[in-house]
């Protein structure tokens, strides 16, 4: 009779333990998938305001440009044109992690989203890097033309430092971002290798 007790006794404690895992197994998931969410978020906000500084940089660049600089207006309409195609590629990354529930159901099918956007935007360098040093290139070549040679000009040093500090800017968004993309698709693995 003692002994049926404590085997009873055992299997209650046993429930209640594998009960207490359960609910903690929820609680962690929940924590992760918050977790995961906010970082989504933060990129989210990040190529929101991208967009905004590139469709922003259409009107300022004519008036940088053409206006206060001098500068022919096919470099600017270029110059939009390439913003344009910056801000059509964020949008298109964007499409691919801005869906309010992408943490709240299939986490492989998240990953994969995730790993996609990842992979764009790393690909993007290939482009986009060449193309800021073409485009620096004819903006210094347009400033030689203009002044003649004048290395001294305002407007020279000024894109040299301006484009030196857009790099280095650039460049680091754009790590900060990739991080960011790996700690969300290391802990969808986490969480996936689980089940």
């Amino acid at each position: 009779m003692n002994e049926n007790f404590d085997l009873e006794n055992m299997r209650q404690q046993m429930t209640t333990l594998k009960n207490k895992l359960n609910q903690q197994e929820i609680v962690n998931d929940r924590f992760v998938r918050r977790s995961m969410r906010n970082e989504v978020n933060t990129i989210t906000r990040r190529y929101y305001i991208i967009m905004a500084l590139g469709l922003f940089m259409i009107p300022y660049g004519y008036w940088c440009f053409v206006k206060l600089s001098g500068l022919s207006i096919f470099f600017w309409i270029v110059t939009s044109i390439f913003m344009l195609v910056c801000v059509g590629a964020t949008f298109f990354t964007l499409r691919k992690i801005n869906d309010p529930n992408l943490m709240n159901h299939n986490l492989v099918e998240a990953r994969k989203k995730v790993a996609s956007a990842k992979k764009f935007e790393a690909n993007w360098l290939f482009f986009g890097i060449p193309a800021v040093v073409l485009w620096m290139s004819w903006f210094l070549y347009e400033v030689y033309q203009i002044h003649g040679g004048a290395i001294g000009n305002g407007i020279f040093w000024g894109g040299c430092i301006g484009g030196i500090i857009g790099a280095i800017c650039g460049l680091s968004i754009n790590f900060r971002t990739q991080r960011q993309y790996q700690d969300i698709i290391d802990q969808i693995e986490d969480v996936t290798a689980g089940e």
